[in-house]
């Protein structure tokens, strides 16, 4: 098989031989209840997982994707490539089901860190215009935005959205905002669930406002809410459109439980226009024009998606991951992680020796629970929980606190568990 061909037929967003039975399979189990769910997964018995959301631990019918492309690709890699070139477009199609979006809305990734370092490497930005983010916001974007500012003499500056985590509110975090934006500003970046303190941005408000603001401006003027979802990618309902976002950057081996390794960026048409790709595409259409000396048209997602040689059997896998999601729903997994979630903080509240830092608001939290310990440290407090059975991690900021995340590997009797061993060693 000639490589042009390969690439010819790289793009098709066909449907993989048995998918369709594997996911009346899926949707069994899920009928089962989240005992069922629960079920899917090989964490251990013995252990109250918390972190699972950390680096996914994969659920069956993803351990069965992967494993049945790493067979074929160690028997003959170059036959199973040859024989389902398909692949990489059908996870494409099946994130932009998931998501209500089309396929050439989405840039395929290895991580959040990666889409974060290709969206604000490529956006375009004059000299003197400014990237505004957050003191809340992690590494990656703070050093990605960074690295940007630096190259393009534009400013960099951090915000402060509330003063006290527990008591944030929509007006205190929206005026933050507010405040901060001026007719310099070219890139918004924020998180949409912060991994630091657990706090959930009223995203569709903060859209609101970069909307009235853009009002009268010309393109290169315009400001880009970006928005790293990768705490509510799998957890919340919405959808980018629906949020009013310009791009959504997640790694898709979190919340979501798809393979580890995985990721994507999903941006508006008009937006996508205003970045360009940092590692050049294997899109066919950019291929061929290499190959014929002529120019290249080649869709968003594809244009951004790094080409080079992947661990393919976990790409691939992401239909898996994407069709068994929606076998659960995602409005059905919002409401369940909510429920326990706010069970863990009611079942907190009122203790003595920590602070509950993330707001009881369902409005203004996801999935993350904080607690600051008084009189002991976050890593000692995450020990002494590991030793009774609840793993648990520490938030990996400057201000520590103790972090669990209850998610759809966990039930009420975790929840009630891992209560009694906070309030039991603090």
């Amino acid at each position: 098989m000639r490589r042009r061909d390969f690439l010819a037929r790289a793009g098709a967003f066909a449907v993989v031989p048995g998918a369709l039975a594997a996911c009346s399979k899926e949707t069994a189990a899920a009928s089962g209840g989240w005992a069922g769910v629960r079920a899917q997964f090989a964490l251990r018995e013995r252990e109250r997982n918390f972190a699972a959301w950390y680096l996914a631990s994969h659920p069956k019918p993803v351990r069965a994707a992967i494993e049945r492309h790493r067979r074929g690709l160690d028997a003959s890699p170059h036959e199973y490539v040859e024989r389902h070139v398909e692949l990489e477009g059908a996870a494409r199609a099946a994130a932009a089901a998931y998501l209500d979006t089309k396929p050439e809305q989405i840039a395929l990734t290895d991580s959040t860190t990666m889409g974060l370092g290709l969206l604000y490497g490529g956006i375009a930005v004059a000299p003197g215009q400014e990237l505004v983010t957050s003191d809340h916001d992690f590494y990656a974007t703070h050093e990605a935005l960074r690295v940007r500012a630096a190259r393009m003499g534009a400013k960099l500056r951090k915000i402060r959205l509330y003063a006290r985590p527990d008591r944030a509110s929509v007006d205190e975090i929206v005026s933050s905002v507010a405040s901060a934006l001026t007719p310099r500003t070219r890139v918004l970046a924020l998180t949409w669930v912060h991994s630091s303190t657990g706090v959930k941005l009223p995203v569709r408000a903060i859209a609101r406002l970069v909307a009235e603001r853009n009002r009268g401006r010309s393109s290169a003027e315009h400001i880009f809410f970006c928005l790293d979802g990768v705490h509510g990618f799998g957890v919340e309902a919405d959808t980018p459109d629906g949020l009013g976002v310009d791009f959504l950057v997640s790694g898709c081996h979190k919340w979501l439980f798809g393979p580890r390794g995985t990721g994507l960026v999903w941006g508006r048409a008009a937006a996508w226009a205003e970045v360009s790709p940092t590692i050049p595409t294997f899109a066919n259409e950019a291929y061929g024009a290499w190959l014929n000396g002529t120019a290249a048209a080649v869709r968003a997602g594809p244009l951004h998606t790094p080409g080079g040689f992947h661990a393919f059997e976990h790409r691939w896998a992401l239909a898996d991951a994407f069709r068994w999601r929606s076998s659960l729903g995602r409005a059905r997994v919002a409401a369940r992680t909510h429920l326990l979630a706010r069970r863990l903080k009611e079942r907190l509240d009122g203790g003595r020796g920590y602070a509950l830092v993330t707001p009881r608001d369902p409005a203004l939290s996801a999935g993350l629970v904080m607690v600051a310990p008084s009189r002991r440290d976050p890593g000692e407090v995450v020990g002494a929980l590991g030793r009774r059975g609840i793993v648990a991690s520490v938030t990996p900021y400057r201000e520590r606190y103790v972090r669990l995340g209850p998610s759809i590997v966990n039930d009420e009797a975790d929840v009630d568990a891992a209560a009694r061993a906070l309030r039991a060693v603090l």
